[in-house]
């Protein structure tokens, strides 16, 4: 019985004090090359746009710390290139991610249909429990618009995706976009820490009550039987 409890005490100092600390996480920018995918980034990381943005070669990252609700989140963001040659490159970066901006152009909807296919080769590559937001960008381009919003939504929904329409050009939506990522992921990894949390103290618990600490009742009935007899 004493050992039974020092494993129980064990086991619950074992659980870290930070176990709620979301400090540090990654997110990666995936989807066509052109599709604003560095001034995305630029964006949110340095509030910064450039017009003569070059594409990107195989992965640039940045980073940048925020509140979310009551968590300080430091944000490390990959930005893929959206070349075929890269993408061996590319994926191999999906594995650490939590979170991923899945990005098309409304202005060209070749960029859009492609979103399947990056989507599962994401799929393939990272976490199961990753987040993800399709992302319509370029909204500043309202008159060249290929992709009406309600095509993008229906797709976002029939895969379980967030979905939002943003401007790298003039900022819309582009602090919403990455955050609401983060505040998805975040509520994502509180609820597994609880639930791992509460399985291995149900577990303990369960042995500590299997263990005998004296006769059964069963036992002291044959005893008082026997005895009579």
């Amino acid at each position: 019985m004493i050992i039974i409890l020092f494993f129980f005490f064990l086991e619950v100092q074992l659980v870290p004090r930070d176990e709620y600390d979301l400090s540090h996480k990654i997110l990666v920018l995936i989807g066509e090359s052109g599709v604003g995918k560095s001034n995305l980034l630029s964006r949110f990381t340095k509030n910064e746009f450039n017009h003569d943005s070059r594409t990107t070669i195989g992965v640039e990252f940045s980073t940048r710390t925020v509140q979310l609700n009551q968590f300080t989140v430091k944000a490390q963001i990959w930005d893929t290139a959206g070349l075929e040659r890269y993408r061996a490159i590319t994926s191999a970066y999906y594995r650490g991610a939590v979170g991923a901006l899945l990005v098309y152009d409304i202005s060209k909807h070749l960029t859009y249909e492609s979103t399947e296919r990056w989507l599962k080769e994401l799929y393939e590559h990272a976490d199961p429990h990753i987040v993800v937001m399709l992302v319509g960008n370029k909204t500043d381009l309202e008159s060249l618009r290929t992709v009406p919003t309600d095509e993008g939504r229906a797709f976002a929904e029939k895969k379980g995706l967030m979905f939002m329409e943003t401007s790298a050009l003039d900022s819309t939506n582009v602090e919403a976009a990455f955050n609401e990522v983060l505040t998805g992921e975040s509520s994502i990894s509180i609820q597994k820490k609880v639930a791992s949390r509460q399985v291995t103290r149900g577990s303990i618990s369960a042995v500590t009550l299997s263990s005998p600490i004296g006769p059964t009742e069963t036992q002291e009935k044959q005893s008082t039987c026997c005895k009579s007899s």
